[in-house]
């Protein structure tokens, strides 16, 4: 009888070979495979239709130019994308990321989360992601106008309110979604619901810019909950300081506990007394001035700097990793382990190396993945789009009392699918990993041969 370890092995085998080069998007696969495998040899009817084997397979994968003039009139060309991965329970939904590192196996691989990711919101939304390696950090407003311009030239053809409704991610605010619908609608002569994250003036929803940030902290609320513990009082280091982290912020404090770190790409600060009040603020004055500085905080501040350094060597109850894919390695782990950190609650989408969430769980450290952590985002999004299709709008208590409400849900179905008996705790991953897949499999079943 062959063990778990071989079935995992013998189902990446051939989505190796099909996505060479593709680290990212293998890493995501593999992690879903080693929980879901398991449940799927209890059910037959998915291992039959190959449901997983084809939700490895997007849908559509586009790439392509994307030409534009910078301030000197020189002409500059970066690579566009969009993976439209899976689209059984809803139209595409998911960001765009501007991004050196951006390339197809991170399309991929943040597409393929976003499809169990959305599942779990229960909105009726499909999984896609996009961007580009275009870096909107140095450049001007209308360099920036003229690369998004560009893009949604050619993205425009794939996407529409009842088709693929993207978002914003990293590198991409309210100034970019702006640009690009302002685009989208000069193309196509509508004034849809095509984009989420709009501004107030023309669609946006409130509670939008912070909803990642306070759905992560509604999570985390529910864990502690879960072993009659809660935020107040706690120690949480955070990475990033752009929207996630600074909803984080605002959220935590609120909620009585304390974040004493954020981080960039130049290093990490730690602020003892915590970051509130007008600190909190000053973490989009950071952002909006472009120059993605930590040090910024520190000289202001007064606080002590670490240069080059990330956040995860700090003692502290709750680590909380908002910034990019695969921040915390091994060596971060072992860090956090020698530390006794509790809880690892992730913010940003697979900030945990694979070798590193292994190390995390052998030690007990109680560990939640980003596509449930981090939902909140995108079903605030899915609440944009119903404010759209009704025309109106809610009001920010409206809006976060349902964003509230999904998270609990979220936690609930984690619970339902990763509790387990014998060692009396609830396994994070696995029941997200079952949670988000059950739906979509369903709908797959429903569909046919699609």
């Amino acid at each position: 009888m062959s063990t778990i370890k071989e079935e995992v092995e013998a189902f990446m085998a051939p989505i190796r070979k099909r996505n060479p080069n593709e680290p990212e998007f293998l890493q995501a696969v593999e992690e879903v495979a080693e929980t879901v495998l398991p449940y799927i040899a209890k059910h037959p009817e998915y291992k039959k239709a190959k449901i997983l084997e084809k939700m490895t397979h997007p849908e559509r994968a586009i790439s392509f130019r994307v030409p534009w003039f910078d301030d000197k009139g020189e002409f500059q060309i970066n690579t566009g994308y969009r993976v439209q991965m899976n689209s059984a329970i809803g139209p595409y939904k998911g960001g765009l990321r501007f991004h050196p590192t951006v390339n197809l196996s991170v399309m991929k691989f943040l597409a393929f989360e976003q499809t169990l990711k959305n599942s779990l919101t229960s909105l009726p939304m499909g999984g896609a992601k996009g961007g580009s390696d275009f870096d909107p950090r140095g450049k001007s407003d209308n360099e920036i106008m003229r690369f998004c311009q560009s893009l949604m030239t050619e993205l425009f053809r794939y996407i529409g309110a009842d088709t693929d409704v993207p978002a914003g991610d990293v590198g991409v605010g309210g100034r970019e979604i702006g640009y690009l619908f302002g685009q989208y609608k000069r193309l196509t002569n509508e004034f849809t619901g095509v984009l989420t994250g709009k501004g107030m003036s023309f669609g946006g929803s409130l509670v939008r810019p912070e909803a990642t940030g306070y759905g992560a902290v509604y999570f985390t609320q529910e864990v502690l909950k879960n072993v009659g513990d809660t935020i107040r009082g706690k120690t949480v280091s955070i990475s990033g300081f752009g929207n996630v982290a600074w909803g984080v912020a605002k959220k935590v404090e609120e909620l009585g506990g304390k974040v004493v770190t954020i981080s960039g790409p130049d290093g990490y600060v730690y602020d003892e007394k915590g970051v509130t009040g007008k600190k909190v603020d000053y973490m989009l004055e950071m952002r909006s001035s472009g120059k993605d500085k930590v040090k910024d905080y520190a000289d202001k501040f007064k606080v002590p700097y670490f240069p080059g350094k990330r956040p995860w060597s700090v003692k502290v109850d709750i680590a909380m990793p908002c910034a990019i894919q695969n921040e915390v390695d091994v060596d971060d782990a072992k860090e956090l382990i020698k530390n006794k950190v509790p809880y690892l609650i992730e913010v940003a989408n697979m900030p945990t190396t694979l070798e590193a969430y292994k190390l995390l769980k052998d030690a007990g450290v109680v560990f939640a993945p980003g596509k449930a952590v981090n939902a909140g985002g995108v079903a605030t999004s899915g609440l944009e789009m119903s404010q759209n299709s009704l025309r109106m709008s809610w009001s920010a208590k409206e809006v976060d009392e349902k964003l509230h409400q999904i998270m609990i849900a979220i936690h609930k179905t984690c619970v339902k699918y990763g509790y387990d008996k014998k060692a009396g705790k609830v396994d994070y991953v696995k029941g997200a990993n079952i949670g988000g897949f059950v739906k979509v499999a369903d709908a797959m079943l429903a569909q046919g041969l699609v």
